[in-house]
């Protein structure tokens, strides 16, 4: 299985925390499953997932969640679970 790009990765995760809206939440398996259906595959990706995710908070797009909480996006590393939802639109 050939790895889906960074811009592949970015443009799952935009697309399932805007169709899930600002109010909930997906988890980053998701996407790593959208990508890489075939049986555990999609585990090799969540490295990849995560990672796109903490670039998409800096830029302000998405929130990362831990613990129903948003996380410093400038952190190097975030660990454990974590969530990702659209980024609520300021006034």
């Amino acid at each position: 299985m050939k790895s889906p790009s960074a811009d592949a990765i970015t443009t799952e995760i935009l697309r399932q925390t805007e169709a899930r809206g600002a109010d909930r939440s997906i988890c980053p398996s998701e996407v790593a499953r959208t990508l890489a259906p075939e049986e555990e595959a999609w585990r090799r990706l969540l490295g990849p997932v995560r990672a796109a995710a903490l670039r998409l908070a800096r830029d302000g797009r998405v929130e990362v969640l831990r613990k129903g909480k948003p996380v410093d996006p400038q952190q190097e590393e975030v660990r454990g679970v974590i969530r990702l939802r659209a980024a609520k639109e300021t006034p």
